[in-house]
C-alpha cells in the first residue's frame, strides 16, 4: 500500500507543475510574439508596395487599369522600387512558410503514426502535403522543412526554448535580410561539414556566411559556401575527390530523329582540360564575332553559345582523329591549378582549378601539377618580376596568372576566367598607365565597357579590388569589394 505524499512532496509537485505551466505559457507568449512580428512585417510589405506602386506612376496622364498597363507607365526608378518591394515580401513569406513547414513536419513525425498531421490530411508524408499546399516541387517542400527545422527554436526537457541551431541564419531570415535559398545553402553545408567542429568556430563561419549572403548574389554565396566547406577539413577533400572520380560517366544514345545525346558527369580533374579546351575555342569564336576594329567576317556568326560549344567539341574530336598540328586557339590554352606552397608540400588543404568553382584536394592538385600540360600556380613560393612599368603595353602570361589569382575571373561580375581579359585601370595611352599588377584588373567585355562608360573608379591592391561607383549611381560613393575576396572566407575575416 502506497504512503500518502508528504506536505513537502506535495509542495514540490505543485511547484514543478507551476513551473511547467509557466514555461508553457512563456512559450505560447513567445510564439504569439513571433506571429505578431511576422504578420506586422507582411503588413508593412504590403504598405510599402502600395506606396512604391503609387509613387512610380506618372503625375499626369496615368491610365490606372490592369497591372500590366500600370507597369508599362512607370518610370525606370519606380519600376525598380516596385520590383524590390514584392521581392522583400516574398522573403518574409518564405520565412513564415519555413516556420510553418517545420511545425507541419514535427506534427507529422513517425511517433504520431496514422494520427500524424500529414497522414490525417491524406498525404504520405509532410513533404507531399507541403508540395500540394504551395504548388511547388517536393524538392522545394523539403527545402522549406529543412530550413524551418534548422532555424526553429528547440524545446528543452524543462519546457523552455533553446536558440535554434543556426541563430545567425534564423535572424537574417526573419528580417528578410537573406532569402530561403541562401539560408538553405548555409545551413545544409554547416550541418554536413561542420557538425563536429567547435561551436565557437561554427558560429564565426555562420556569421561570416550570413553577412556575405546579405551582400552578394546567390551564385557568389555558393562559391563562399564551397570555400568554407573546403577549409573545414584539410584531409576531407581527398575522399570527396575519390568519390567524385568514382561517379564519373559518359553515356551516348541516338534518338529516332538521328540526334545523338551525350550526357557526361566529370570529376574536377577530368573536367578541367575538357572545359579549358572548349572554352578556348568558344572565346576565339566570340572574339572573331566582335573583332574590335579588325575587318568583319564575310558571313555573320549567328550561332548560340551552346551551338558554338557543340562545334568546339566536334572540332576537338576531328583534330584528334586526323591532325598532328595544334589548333591555333589552343596554342596558348592551359589549365591552371592554384595551390598554396604549404598545401603542395604537406599534402594538406585544398586547391582551385581555373574555371571550376569546386575546390579540390591537395593530392589532386599535386597529381595535376605533375602533368606537363598544366600550370601549377604556387602561391607563397619564389615570385616572378610582374611589374613592367611602361616597358610593355600588354600584360604578360605571368601577370595574367597573378591577376587571375586575385580576381578569380571578372573582378566585377564573377564571369568565368576563360571569358575575361587583363585591362589597364589607368589607360595605357590616355592616362599613360603602367603595365603593373596595381594597375591591372580582370574584366569581361561587358563590365569593362560599362565601368568606363559610367565612370567607375577602381582601386586595386595585392589581394583585393575595390570598385568606387560614380555619384549618379551612389551619391555616397561607397567602395564595393570585388574579385575573389568577395566570396573567400579568409582567416582574418572569420576570426
Amino acid at each position: 500500500m502506497e504512503e500518502p505524499p508528504t506536505t513537502a512532496q506535495s509542495a514540490q509537485s505543485a511547484h514543478a507543475a507551476q513551473s511547467a505551466h509557466a514555461a508553457q505559457s512563456a512559450h505560447a507568449a513567445q510564439s504569439a510574439l513571433h506571429a505578431l512580428h511576422a504578420l506586422a512585417a507582411l503588413e508593412r510589405d504590403v504598405a510599402t508596395l502600395r506606396e512604391a506602386w503609387a509613387g512610380a506612376m506618372p503625375a499626369w496622364g496615368a491610365n490606372f487599369g490592369a497591372a500590366q498597363v500600370d507597369l508599362e507607365q512607370m518610370s525606370d526608378p519606380g519600376l525598380v522600387r516596385v520590383t524590390d518591394a514584392p521581392a522583400k515580401t516574398r522573403r518574409d513569406i518564405d520565412a513564415v512558410l519555413a516556420r510553418a513547414a517545420a511545425e507541419v513536419a514535427r506534427r507529422s513525425g513517425p511517433e504520431f503514426g496514422e494520427t500524424g498531421l500529414a497522414k490525417a490530411q491524406g498525404f504520405h508524408n509532410p513533404t507531399r502535403l507541403l508540395a500540394a499546399s504551395t504548388g511547388a516541387s517536393r524538392t522545394d517542400a523539403q527545402r522549406l522543412i529543412a530550413v524551418g527545422t534548422a532555424t526553429a527554436e528547440r524545446p528543452t526537457f524543462s519546457g523552455e526554448r533553446a536558440p535554434s541551431r543556426h541563430p545567425h541564419v534564423a535572424a537574417a531570415l526573419a528580417t528578410a535580410a537573406i532569402g530561403l535559398e541562401a539560408a538553405s545553402a548555409i545551413t545544409s553545408m554547416l550541418d554536413r561539414a561542420w557538425a563536429r567542429a567547435e561551436a565557437s568556430r561554427v558560429d564565426i563561419v555562420e556569421a561570416a556566411l550570413v553577412d556575405l549572403a546579405a551582400q552578394v548574389p546567390l551564385e557568389t554565396l555558393i562559391r563562399g559556401v564551397r570555400e568554407a566547406e573546403a577549409r573545414r577539413d584539410p584531409d576531407g577533400g581527398e575522399p570527396r575527390d575519390d568519390e567524385l572520380r568514382s561517379e564519373r560517366s559518359l553515356t551516348m544514345r541516338e534518338d529516332r530523329h538521328g540526334m545523338v545525346h551525350l550526357h557526361a558527369r566529370l570529376d574536377p580533374e577530368s573536367a578541367a582540360p575538357v572545359k579549358a579546351a572548349i572554352e578556348a575555342l568558344v572565346s576565339d569564336a566570340l572574339r572573331r564575332r566582335d573583332p574590335a576594329g579588325d575587318p568583319a567576317p564575310v558571313v555573320d556568326d549567328q550561332r548560340s553559345i551552346p551551338q558554338i560549344q557543340v562545334d568546339a567539341l566536334a572540332a576537338l574530336a576531328r583534330h584528334t582523329l586526323g591532325c598532328t598540328q595544334t589548333l591555333a586557339p589552343l596554342a596558348k590554352t592551359t589549365v591552371v591549378v592554384r595551390v598554396d606552397l604549404d598545401t603542395l608540400v604537406n599534402d594538406l588543404g585544398h586547391a582551385r582549378i581555373d574555371g571550376l568553382d569546386q575546390p579540390v584536394s591537395a593530392s589532386t592538385a599535386r597529381r595535376m601539377a605533375a602533368d606537363a600540360e598544366l600550370i601549377p600556380a604556387v602561391l607563397g613560393g619564389e615570385s616572378l618580376p610582374l611589374d613592367l612599368g611602361r616597358a610593355a603595353r600588354l600584360f604578360t602570361r605571368a601577370q595574367r596568372l597573378a591577376l587571375g589569382e586575385r580576381d578569380g575571373g571578372c573582378a566585377s561580375c564573377g564571369q568565368n576566367i576563360a571569358y575575361v581579359e587583363a585591362h589597364h585601370i589607368d589607360w595605357w595611352q590616355r592616362d599613360t598607365g603602367p603595365t603593373d599588377l596595381s594597375n591591372g584588373v580582370m574584366l569581361c567585355s561587358f563590365c569593362h565597357h560599362r565601368i568606363h562608360r559610367d565612370g567607375w573608379r577602381i582601386d586595386a591592391g595585392p589581394s583585393e579590388v575595390w570598385f568606387i561607383p560614380p555619384p549618379h549611381i551612389d551619391p555616397d560613393q561607397l567602395p564595393r569589394l570585388g574579385g575573389r575576396a568577395r566570396f573567400e572566407l579568409r582567416e582574418n575575416r572569420a576570426a
